[in-house]
């Protein structure tokens, strides 16, 4: 018999908690082949789920992603609201599916001209497309506006990669003062994926109409793969080594931070290590 004053096991912690966490996520296996992020991003908020926190998952609708044979279906009370980036209307579509073999759900946003081409941020010579960082801002703003209209309240945003990074300084910058996403944390996961080159070189000018101040996006003077995770991590409450190995420039920017890190801790026993780094964010 357990006596009454034992310690809570991690999972109970968690469980405590209460924690809400809403993953932002470039790729979620099965939908895109595994890799790294893919694969963390598919088991990870599964394995907080099984503690007890409530998880949300958004990724993009890429266009090579088979919609029947994963069951992807539009949420019509979720779709219908436009989204205005560089001057251009662009329709919100949200749809959801459900992982096979679990009980979780992911939400992808959806737009005719951002995620129809049959690819995701490269075509098949692996040139990167003009519009992505377009196609990253609608992204963010996509998933922020679909939170909110899920009136889910998260106290954890996690957000993996590069085609997340302006998600946090939306956070703290344009949604701070809503009732949705007042009181939170943001961790963002840093990879050893870069791609190659730089994004559109006017991607802080169109973050400028959204409302972001010129002060604020210093950082984005050049828009390549180091620039854009630096720009992620300045806005950032904690950061997730999430390779073993990451540019030593990045992992210079970490450790001078001052944030909490949760370095790299591979495949084996994850779970707990990713819950005691959520539960500590969520204790300060």
């Amino acid at each position: 018999m357990e006596p009454c004053g034992a310690a809570p096991t991690k999972e109970e912690r968690a469980m405590n908690n209460n924690a809400k966490i809403l993953y932002v996520c470039q790729e979620v296996v099965p939908y895109l082949p595994e890799s790294e992020r893919a694969v963390l991003c598919r088991h990870l908020p599964q394995a907080m789920q099984e503690r007890g926190a409530e998880i949300r998952i958004f990724m993009p609708r890429w266009g090579c992603i088979n919609e029947r044979r994963n069951q992807l279906h539009e949420v019509i009370r979720l779709s219908g609201m436009n989204l205005i980036i560089d001057d251009t209307d662009h329709q919100l579509i949200i749809k959801v599916a459900s992982i096979p073999s679990a009980r979780v759900q992911v939400y992808f946003i959806d737009n005719e001209d951002f995620f129809k081409r049959k690819a995701t941020w490269a075509d098949t010579d692996g040139t990167y497309f003009a519009d992505n960082e377009e196609r990253a801002i609608f992204f963010a703003r996509g998933v922020l506006e679909t939170v909110k209209k899920l009136r889910w309240a998260p106290n954890i945003v996690h957000c993996h990669d590069w085609f997340t990074a302006v998600v946090p300084v939306y956070l703290k910058r344009i949604f701070h003062n809503d009732p949705i996403f007042r009181d939170l944390k943001i961790v963002v996961s840093v990879y050893d994926h870069p791609f190659p080159g730089q994004l559109n070189a006017d991607m802080a000018g169109k973050l400028l109409q959204e409302g972001i101040k010129k002060e604020d996006l210093g950082l984005l003077e050049q828009v390549d793969y180091a620039s854009l995770m630096r720009f992620a991590i300045e806005y950032a409450d904690a950061v997730v080594i999430g390779s073993e190995r990451i540019d030593p420039a990045l992992s210079e920017v970490v450790g001078g931070s001052g944030k909490p890190v949760l370095p790299y801790v591979g495949d084996e026993n994850y779970e707990d290590a990713y819950a005691e780094f959520y539960d500590k964010l969520l204790e300060k």
